[in-house]
């Protein structure tokens, strides 16, 4: 029976397909870059006392604000310049150039573009130095206290006439000294720049901290958001909580369901008890098993007791309580759809095994249907199976059992049990399964034909039809192609195995083999091209050659031929098979047809 509710477990798949674990998985690899920044902000002490986005971590606050401590003040480098921090507060920033008892010395004015930074218009008043003329007085030095000869130069001499690009001579303080002109940079923020703007909303609506990608030439903005790790403690959290009520919900509904489905099955009858019901009543069935009967039969199944294992089912070696060695078929029931293809299987070999009977057709002798088990009972053929003889376990002594003359033998038997399938049943039963493996050879080499489970009546809906529509079945390289295409069922299907089955008597070789060339795998396809190009000897059995019955090779090969014919209508039926092999029977004998 088929799971309850897969319109949950579609929902549930839809929910996994949907939850955004990208973002989930950007979360958690960008919560790191925060953890770091915060942490190392917290813990960042350098004199003056310095707050956000002054920081160390690269990556953290602006590209420019990325400060050397020192024991007394720190260092800022803004274009390649260094600067000493007086102080940073609301935005505004006091520098130092450098420091009277710094060996430092600048030579170039002092460039601020492409940072935050802007020059306050009060450094600009005190920062323009005098015009240079002979008439200037020298600004008392020991205000300054200059210790180095570099300071006394840059004091004594001329410079450029702007220190700050930007600002006005006009607007020198003539009482201002050098010193103070060196020692005080006054600087705002720019805050419409493009990182403070980006900045800002970082801050305010994410309530981030601000960084840049260090590993970038153009350093561009990051926002790293906050509580990061708790967001993904309370997403994993989330997920986990779907998953779970979801299982809950599922097994509660498969446990209500079940059991009302099991109660439901329990107040219905088994359909193949009411089949096999029906039918007994009518007393066409064979006899019935006991579970423990063929358990006792077989050894509890007994792995060693295997002789054979199909898509249906294994056959067991059995013997009865009064001593009759039989073969045991339990079919499979895995899952619910090998259930059901078992049952269906299980009473369609009941019901055609029944009705018919043939010297050259498995004999039914009973069957079990229990719920432990569908067990079939059959005729026991010890001597293996036609593939087994042509290309299998007993092949190696097929120049000894499988003459030629046996070869015809056992294709005449075949042909007649499908003679009498087509024509002697009312209605018409197709085999669909026609193949060398079903073909079961006893030790005085005759033929029984079995495995009904894929037969079919044919049951005609309206008097003029010749064909049942059915999905196609059967088994690769058996199978006729035009009711492989059409779908369209006939007598015709079963003569096209045949066929094939011919091809196996006369080449020895497999009828689908994955080593043989492409175009070459089905055997029929090999053997149809060889008879069009006049090199059927190139296909015979190597055993065969030498014999003097050769001579009828090519004409069971020509029948073979017929049969698979891509078009059904111009294939024998069954009669007209039989007929042709009675031929070249009397011919192999020296008889008159």
């Amino acid at each position: 029976m088929p799971p309850p509710f897969p319109h949950l477990t579609s929902l549930f798949l839809f929910f996994l397909s949907s939850f955004p674990f990208d973002t989930f998985l950007a979360i958690s690899a960008s919560s790191y870059s925060y953890t770091s920044c915060l942490t190392l902000a917290n813990s960042f002490v350098c004199p003056p006392s310095l707050t956000h986005p002054s920081s160390t971590p690269p990556g953290c606050g602006h590209p420019s604000f990325q400060i050397h401590c020192s024991s007394n003040n720190s260092i800022i480098s803004i274009n390649n310049s260094t600067f000493s921090i007086i102080s940073y507060k609301s935005n505004h920033l006091n520098i130092s150039l450098f420091h009277c008892n710094s060996s430092l010395l600048l030579i170039h004015p002092i460039s601020i573009s492409s940072s935050p930074f802007r020059i306050l218009s009060t450094t600009c008043f005190q920062s323009t130095l005098p015009p240079n003329n002979n008439s200037r007085t020298d600004p008392p030095l020991s205000r300054c206290n200059p210790t180095t000869e570099s300071q006394k130069r840059f004091l004594e001499s001329p410079q450029n006439d702007k220190l700050l690009p930007g600002c006005n001579r006009t607007n020198l303080k003539q009482n201002s000294t050098v010193c103070s002109i060196l020692q005080v940079l006054e600087l705002d923020l720019d805050p419409k720049s493009d990182f403070f703007l980006s900045c800002d909303k970082c801050e305010k609506q994410k309530h981030g901290l601000c960084g840049y990608n260090d590993s970038e030439p153009e350093k561009r903005f990051v926002c790293f958001e906050p509580d990061k790790s708790s967001r993904n403690h309370i997403a994993l959290t989330t997920v986990l909580f779907v998953i779970a009520c979801f299982s809950l919900v599922s097994g509660v509904a498969v446990t209500i369901f079940g059991c009302r489905g099991w109660r439901s099955k329990a107040g219905e009858e088994d359909p193949t008890a009411v089949f096999l019901h029906r039918h007994r009543s009518s007393h066409l069935l064979p006899p019935v098993f006991t579970y423990e009967e063929l358990d006792s039969a077989t050894n509890r199944f007994d792995p060693k007791r295997k002789i054979g294992d199909g898509g249906f089912g294994s056959v067991y070696l059995a013997q009865l309580s009064d001593g009759q060695i039989v073969a045991v078929k339990r079919l499979h029931r895995r899952h619910a759809a090998a259930a059901s293809s078992s049952s269906q299987s299980f009473c369609n070999e009941i019901l055609i095994l029944s009705s018919i009977s043939h010297p050259s057709l498995v004999r039914l002798h009973g069957y079990c249907s229990d719920p432990r088990g569908l067990i079939l009972v059959y005729d026991y053929v010890p001597n293996g199976t036609l593939a087994d003889h042509l290309h299998g376990s007993k092949s190696h002594s097929r120049r000894a059992s499988l003459t030629w003359p046996v070869r015809v033998d056992v294709a005449l038997q075949t042909a007649m049990a499908i003679e009498y399938l087509h024509f002697a049943v009312a209605p018409a039963v197709v085999h669909r399964d026609i193949t060398s493996s079903n073909i079961f050879v006893e030790r005085d080499m005759r033929v029984k034909l079995g495995d009904f489970g894929l037969s079919r009546l044919l049951v005609f809906t309206e008097p003029s039809a010749t064909y049942v529509c059915t999905g196609p079945q059967g088994t690769p390289g058996y199978l006729d192609p035009e009711y492989h295409r059409s779908f369209r069922l006939t007598e015709k299907s079963d003569v096209y195995s045949f066929g094939v089955v011919l091809f196996e008597l006369i080449s020895g070789m497999k009828a689908v083999d994955l080593r043989r060339e492409k175009r070459e795998v089905a055997l029929a396809d090999l053997v149809v091209g060889k008879i069009q190009v006049g090199e059927l000897r190139q296909v015979v059995d190597p055993v065969l050659e030498g014999e003097e019955a050769m001579g009828t090779v090519d004409a069971v090969a020509e029948l073979a031929f017929r049969c698979v014919a891509v078009d059904k209508d111009d294939r024998p039926d069954a009669r007209e098979v039989v007929a042709e092999l009675r031929r070249i029977r009397s011919r192999l004998r020296g008889q008159k047809p």
